[in-house]
This record gives C-alpha cells, structure tokens and sequence, in this order.
C-alpha cells in the first residue's frame, strides 16, 4: 500500500482520494480542526 490507496473525509462529508495528488507534492498536517481549541489551524482549513 502507499499513500495513494487512501482517501480523507472532507468537512462537507465527501471523500478526498489522495491518489488525485499524484505527481504533486503533499503536506499531510493532523490537528483538531473541529475541536475548537485551535483557531490558529483557521489559515489551514
């Protein structure tokens, strides 16, 4: 398996296939955007 054989759910509910990026280059940033303690990750949203 390689990154490319995952998808992420996107904040509207729909899946974000990483297989669509290949060939780009991808930064991967895991924070607690729902959580409500974090609004300086606002900019990454």
């Amino acid at each position: 398996m390689s990154i490319y054989d995952y998808s992420v759910p996107k904040p509207n509910g729909e899946e974000l296939k990483l297989a669509d990026f290949k060939s780009k280059v991808i930064l991967i940033v895991n924070t607690a955007t729902g959580c409500g303690f974090t609004p300086q990750y606002e900019a990454l949203e």
